[in-house]
């Protein structure tokens, strides 16, 4: 039985052109959809794995773009401010082995970088599944310790970076 998946038209643009998100963007206080993705040493990572935390979940089109990188790079900064019960997983559909190189040469150590490129469960369960690129729409969610959605960031344009400091003061609301 296949069961009918939302489709949202130009919610999000590349470069001024509308494309489709697939998957409806979750409630600000729901409890938080599960997904698996893939670790760079090819474990499976749910969401579950991590309850407890304070999670940030920061879903990007691809590391190897410059906006990206970029993102990703001010991210693993900021975590060293942060409290240690702070997770930032940055979600993409890169394959896990271009995640590693990214992670490698970017020097990053305070992000765990995802895969979603198996089952696009992520990019389905929080609405940010690009329909025409099967890439990941720039966004950005954070979950509780008691594992609701507490914040949502979708970046319209996504060749722009997120608002880092909305981001910032919601994860210090939490901490």
């Amino acid at each position: 039985m296949n069961r009918m998946v939302a489709e949202h038209a130009g919610r999000v643009t590349f470069q001024g052109e509308p494309l489709t998100l697939v998957g409806d963007l979750p409630e600000i206080g729901t409890i938080a959809a599960p997904f698996t993705a893939v670790a760079t040493d090819l474990s499976e990572v749910s969401l579950a794995d991590t309850a407890g935390a304070i999670r940030v979940l920061v879903a990007v089109p691809s590391l190897d773009t410059s906006v990206c990188d970029t993102e990703a790079r001010r991210f693993n900064e900021e975590a060293a401010a942060l409290s240690d019960d702070v997770i930032i997983q940055v979600i993409s559909m890169d394959l896990p082995f271009a995640q590693a190189r990214w992670c490698g040469a970017a020097g990053a150590d305070r992000v765990q970088t995802l895969s979603d490129h198996r089952s696009a469960a992520f990019g389905q369960a929080y609405g940010v599944l690009i329909k025409e690129l099967r890439l990941l729409a720039r966004s950005i969610f954070i979950v509780d310790r008691q594992g609701r959605l507490r914040y949502g960031q979708l970046v319209n344009e996504i060749t722009n970076e997120p608002d880092y400091d909305a981001v910032l003061q919601a994860i210090e609301g939490l901490a």
